[in-house]
């Protein structure tokens, strides 16, 4: 049995992808971590545990893509499988191993899994990607007496970082006028959408979107009427509270595109012009 911590494994690992180029790898969305962890499930179902394992732990194979990797623990908290480094984490009892925010992450895997067979867990860990300590969901099955996951990172912007970007938004706004402000906001690959971040921007004459940075096929589309999934009317709340003032803050619950599930949401909107331009940050 392995007595090293996993903190220490994880940094030889990660030296090791340092070496290799795979920090270059792309982010994963949640759609391609489900469609790798159900390619996963399928396969060790099939095929038994043991060859699996050997599956699972080919850097090279199928089951290690962009920032994704399969990985599997039994039911002591001993890792079997890991894309991620199965030189370093192999062999490795993780039962008692927390994350970055002091959550003991496996046990709750198992647990999960004991009460019903598949779950969801949301815990801190190392992106290999960006060597940085990011919010992660990763999907678990319970296959006999193991638990397979596959996760992907979800990176949670903060209050200070939606308010730099509203200014920016507003300045942009200010300087160039509407319509090439909601080219720039509805860029998908522009300055105005990162990761769980995004602009958007209403007419406060007729209600309607100017800009959704999330789905500019939103743009020219009602928003006023539109509810959050608390039957919440959000965007009026906004308009309303604008007409006494230039700046309002609104909570609501909605849809975070990286990890899509709907959450506790805190937008900033301020007036400008004849507009109403808004960014939001998703709450823990």
């Amino acid at each position: 049995m392995k007595t090293r911590t996993l903190n220490s494994a994880l940094a030889a690992a990660l030296a090791t992808f340092l070496a290799a180029g795979a920090l270059a790898a792309e982010r994963s969305t949640p759609r391609e971590a489900r469609a790798m962890f159900e390619q996963a499930v399928k396969y060790m179902e099939e095929n038994g545990a043991e060859r699996a394992f050997v599956a699972f732990n080919n850097q090279k194979g199928k089951f290690v893509r962009k920032d994704l990797y399969v990985f599997v623990i039994d039911d002591k908290g001993v890792y079997h499988a890991s894309g991620a480094a199965p030189e370093a984490l192999v062999g490795l009892t993780v039962l008692n191993t927390t994350d970055a925010a002091g959550n003991p992450l496996f046990r709750e895997m198992i647990d999960a899994t004991r009460r019903t067979q598949e779950a969801t867990v949301r815990y801190m860990w190392l992106n290999r990607v960006s060597n940085k300590v990011e919010p992660k969901v990763s999907y678990v099955r319970k296959i006999g007496n193991y638990v397979l996951g596959v996760g992907y990172s979800a990176p949670r912007a903060t209050a200070d970082e939606a308010r730099e970007m509203l200014d920016r938004a507003v300045t942009l706004a200010g300087a160039q006028g509407p319509a090439k402000a909601a080219e720039a906001f509805n860029n998908r690959g522009g300055e105005f959408v990162r990761n769980d971040l995004y602009v958007f921007m209403i007419d406060l004459a007729s209600g309607r979107f100017q800009a959704m940075g999330m789905n500019p096929a939103l743009t020219d589309t009602d928003a006023l009427g539109l509810h959050d999934a608390a039957g919440h009317a959000l965007v009026a709340e906004m308009v309303d509270k604008l007409k006494t003032t230039d700046s309002a803050t609104v909570d609501y619950v909605w849809r975070n595109p990286v990890t899509n599930a709907v959450e506790k949401k805190r937008s900033y909107v301020r007036k400008v012009g004849g507009s109403l331009i808004g960014v939001g940050h998703y709450l823990e």
